[in-house]
């Protein structure tokens, strides 16, 4: 009698037992490694309390003419002052030709809301907190922002006039979402 082999259905297409374990280990491997990292991927993500801290709304209705605030956003101040009409003509006559870092005051405003200056309160020297946002500190000569560490002047729209700092106080990025409030960040 001849010796006669028994034949599986798997073997006449050229799969085995061993490739159906060999696929099945690669796809738990693969769903494993996923699996492991993930967690790794999910916190380079930023906490909850960072994404809270990333915009901040501030109401300006209750801002009179004339008045500064000063708001913190990301853990810094901003400030926010609501500029004269005397103190927007003044921030317009700059011969911008003329300063360090050259800026119009229209680039430093939103259009339709050029009353509303919004700069960061950080000297661009140092990082000192500039004075002049109570009516009893010093604002310098330009009516602006005066910083006592080195003696920075900065004028009505946050550019600087005199003293060592390189550059305009710096703006944040803000949008008014509607006529009372104002969205930094």
């Amino acid at each position: 009698m001849a010796n006669t082999a028994h034949v599986h259905a798997a073997d006449a297409v050229g799969e085995t037992r061993r490739d159906f374990l060999q696929y099945t280990t690669i796809a738990m491997a693969g769903v494993g490694g996923v699996m492991m990292v993930w967690p790794l991927i999910n916190s380079l993500n930023p906490a909850a309390d960072t994404l809270a801290l990333s915009t901040t709304d501030v109401n300006i209705s209750g801002i009179g003419e004339g008045q500064r605030i000063t708001v913190v956003w990301r853990g810094k101040p901003v400030f926010i002052a609501h500029r004269t009409a005397a103190e927007i003509d003044a921030a317009n006559k700059v011969n911008v030709s003329e300063l360090r870092d050259p800026q119009p005051d229209s680039a430093r405003v939103k259009k339709g809301k050029e009353a509303f200056l919004i700069v960061e309160g950080s000297c661009t020297h140092f990082g000192c907190i500039p004075q002049g946002m109570k009516t009893t500190e010093p604002r310098g000569e330009f009516g602006g922002w005066f910083c006592p560490c080195h003696g920075s002047v900065y004028d009505t729209s946050g550019r600087i006039r005199k003293g060592p700092a390189p550059e305009n106080l710096h703006i944040p990025p803000y949008a008014f979402t509607s006529d009372t409030t104002v969205r930094i960040g």
